[in-house]
């Protein structure tokens, strides 16, 4: 027996579809694409930043990787490593963890660049843009293999870039003036040799 691949004509037609599955899945030109698992140690730079969130604006409007975020373009949707939610998104999220385009956009997004070009182009270029679009008010990249955190601030439709930051800078967002971390230790949480909480 053969199994066709499902393919659909809209956004709102992809969120009727379970396949009874836990897996993640992008939808580029109708079809669907499986995102792939996350490595270890972006894992836990994301979990670490969460952490640090959740003491700031509470548990509940800080959402990991499974949080997916309709953009526009190909693909239609994007699930960020780490987000900050608006107090109205708790709500709106409680049936389906998606923020659709029709809602406000959360306050934060943050990417943790995975090894290799296509990855990189994807974190600093392509998400970049649909956030941009998205009107995502401020958007982290950070990159493991430069030991950097890119901090862009929307501006008049724009991400203008608030600081690259590295080693023992403060890492300044503007947003979130509380936080009070640097970008070592951001990259020390996946390094089990050097972080230990």
């Amino acid at each position: 027996m053969i199994k066709v691949k499902p393919r659909f004509q809209s956004f709102a037609e992809y969120l009727s579809y379970d396949d009874g599955t836990n897996k993640l899945y992008e939808l580029f030109n109708g079809e669907l694409i499986e995102v792939p698992p996350e490595s270890g140690n972006n894992v836990q730079i994301a979990t670490f930043l969460l952490l640090q969130f959740a003491l700031l604006v509470g548990y509940r409007r800080v959402r990991g990787h499974g949080l997916e975020v309709e953009v526009n373009g190909e693909p239609r949707n994007r699930y960020p490593d780490l987000t900050i939610l608006r107090e109205e998104h708790i709500q709106q999220l409680a049936k389906r963890n998606t923020v659709r385009l029709t809602m406000a956009s959360p306050l934060l997004v943050i990417e943790v660049v995975s090894p290799g070009e296509l990855q990189r182009d994807r974190d600093y270029i392509a998400k970049r843009s649909q956030y941009q679009d998205c009107g995502i008010p401020e958007y982290w990249i950070i990159d493991p293999d430069a030991q950097t955190l890119l901090v862009l601030e929307l501006v008049a439709n724009t991400y203008n870039e608030v600081g690259s930051f590295s080693g023992e800078e403060l890492v300044r967002s503007p947003q979130f003036k509380e936080l009070n971390l640097t970008a070592a230790q951001i990259f020390a949480s996946a390094n089990v040799d050097t972080y230990d909480r």
